[in-house]
């Protein structure tokens, strides 16, 4: 049995994630053509001899997937499955994203360290924002994980016993 009050938060959280995906993607595909020294290139220049957009392009998959499960366990709260392996497996896929995407994120600034730029500043803050927004994301993902795990144990305990 769904409640109207369990359902338009739910959905209104799932358009919320929707938006943010659809934010990160054009922002994605629009700051390469702004940027300083792509300011008069071609596309195939910007898209395709950028080793390192590449690598951002490539590293942003994390980010897209934990988008998706957080959408999908929106989608198990509105079905009042929220307290379900199916849940629990969702947040476990969250956390190891924002883990993944920590990782992505470092060889990236190593990457900027180690290269010849004369402007470091901007890439290694915008890193380390990322890296903090990431091991929160992973770390409230865990903490429900194991809240999750532990009232989808205790569930099966009971149906165990009765």
């Amino acid at each position: 049995m769904q409640t109207r009050s369990l359902v338009v938060p739910t959905i209104f959280l799932q358009a919320v994630v929707v938006l943010i995906g659809i934010g990160a993607l054009a922002l994605m595909l629009w700051e390469p053509h702004i940027e300083g020294r792509n300011a008069h290139a071609t596309l195939f220049e910007i898209y395709f001899k950028d080793p390192f957009l590449a690598y951002a392009y490539f590293a942003s998959i994390p980010f897209f997937v934990a988008l998706y499960q957080a959408f999908k366990t929106l989608g198990y709260i509105r079905q009042n499955m929220a307290f379900s392996q199916v849940a629990v497996k969702a947040l476990r896929t969250i956390k190891l994203c924002a883990l993944a995407l920590v990782g992505f994120v470092a060889v990236g600034e190593l990457y900027i360290l180690l290269g010849n730029s004369d402007d470091r500043a901007g890439g290694v803050f915008i890193g380390i924002l990322i890296t903090f927004g990431s091991l929160v994301a992973a770390t409230a993902a865990a903490v429900f994980e194991r809240i999750l795990q532990n009232a989808v144990d205790m569930r099966s305990e009971n149906d165990l016993t009765v």
